[in-house]
């Protein structure tokens, strides 16, 4: 099998759908000698910040020495993204390798698996063969019934910002979502969460006594920043004392406590984690997406904020960085989601919106969005493509001004393109 048969493979129309459960996955992870048990993990879960968190832990877990396996989705410029080792996506000969060894235990089963499921177990595979020390491991969605969830009790589990998404299937309000990220949760297993919110958090602690789980919180009282820009930030945490972290955007100082506190309990539990790999790995992590600067005059964000709780976070951050500028917004979103509840918090920055239907069969059209914005107050137009609206929008955004591309993460490999030729 070639790389471009693999891919063809897996993205196969029969394997798609999202059916949430663990038997189908299971079932397939039997037949290839459950990779999985012979690995350990660090499984995240999480409404926000869950790619942003596996990223620097599993650089600062890199510079410790370890050789750490990156599970998360979905990609940016190619599918390989997906599935790393210390820091390098899976090869194409390799991805090709590990398809064909998953081939035939996949269409042997009566009952398909689905895409992200087939991913997962390819993913599994790679990372034994490869002998990782430790798999830095994204839910793809909720966590309880989600395919990562077929794992035994992790290391560690790790619960990022929780708000409403994904409503249809987790349930529409903050205690049902938190208890199904709190499924990653296993006996006796260790747990660190970010949850601000009290009703969350009184699931995940509920979930972490019923399966006597010691459950560990960041203490945000002690995080500082010391100086923030579009570099990123540098700041303390508890007895952690000007620590630099090259993730622009508000939001990641938060992410970077949950991650500080779970080394804290990695090294508890035995991981040697030295200082120098905390300072080293914050720096030198990088998430594509994630109000990610992609030019300079004017500046234009790429963002990846695709739910309420998201675009207020990147919100906050636009408004710290030009606290004097309104911004021109680059809209797509998908059409399944609450995107009146995406935009709102943007309002008030917005010079206008720039809205493009994203290539995804769950887009909302672009002049839909358009339409939309218009009747929410804002100045809107529609645009072709993606391509064409990242060139409008740094037109529009002038000499000096800033542009912000938001809605979905599904354009940014078109908007970098776009704005990095």
């Amino acid at each position: 099998m070639q790389y471009e048969e693999a891919l063809a493979y897996i993205h196969q129309t029969h394997w798609r759908g999202s059916r949430l459960g663990l038997s189908r996955v299971a079932g397939l992870l039997e037949r290839l000698g459950n990779p999985q048990k012979e690995l350990r993990f660090v499984h995240i879960a999480g409404t926000n910040g869950k790619g942003s968190t596996a990223a620097m832990l599993a650089s600062v877990l890199r510079e410790a020495g370890y050789r750490v396996g990156l599970f998360t989705s979905p990609y940016i410029f190619s599918f390989n993204e997906r599935i790393q080792i210390n820091g390098v996506p899976i090869p194409n000969d390799r991805l090709a390798a590990v398809t064909e060894a998953v081939r035939p235990a996949a269409e042997a089963m009566e009952d398909y698996p689905t895409e992200f499921e087939l991913v997962t177990a390819i993913g599994f595979l790679y990372f034994k063969w490869a002998a990782c020390d430790i798999v830095v491991l994204e839910v793809g969605m909720g966590g309880r019934l989600d395919a990562t969830n077929v794992i035994g009790a992790p290391e560690l589990a790790v619960i990022t910002a929780i708000g409403l998404d994904h409503t249809r299937e987790l349930g529409g309000c903050i205690p049902s979502i938190a208890a199904e990220k709190a499924g990653i949760i296993k006996d006796g297993c260790m747990a660190v969460a970010a949850a601000r919110d009290d009703d969350a958090l009184a699931v995940i602690r509920q979930v972490c006594k019923e399966r006597n789980a010691r459950l560990f919180l960041p203490d945000y009282a002690s995080l500082q920043s010391v100086e923030s820009d579009l570099e990123g930030h540098r700041f303390h945490y508890k007895s952690h004392k000007n620590l630099a972290l090259s993730l622009p955007g508000g939001y990641q100082l938060d992410n970077a406590a949950l991650v500080l506190e779970s080394v804290r309990v990695l090294r508890a539990a035995g991981r040697h984690i030295p200082e120098s790999a905390v300072y080293a790995g914050l720096q030198k992590a990088r998430w594509p997406g994630r109000f990610e600067v992609l030019r300079r005059n004017p500046v234009f964000i790429l963002d990846g904020g695709h739910n309420p709780q998201g675009a207020a976070a990147a919100a906050a951050s636009l408004r710290a960085a030009f606290p004097e500028k309104s911004v021109v917004f680059l809209a797509g979103a998908m059409a399944d989601k609450d995107v009146r509840g995406i935009f709102a918090p943007l309002l008030p920055l917005a010079r206008e919106f720039i809205a493009v239907t994203l290539a995804q069969a769950r887009a909302m059209p672009g002049p839909a969005l358009a339409a939309l914005l218009r009747g929410m107050g804002a100045a809107a137009t529609a645009c072709d493509s993606v391509e064409a609206g990242a060139k409008a929008a740094l037109e529009r955004a002038g000499e000096g001004g800033a542009a912000c591309a938001i809605g979905s993460l599904y354009m940014a490999g078109a908007v970098r393109r776009a704005v990095m030729r």
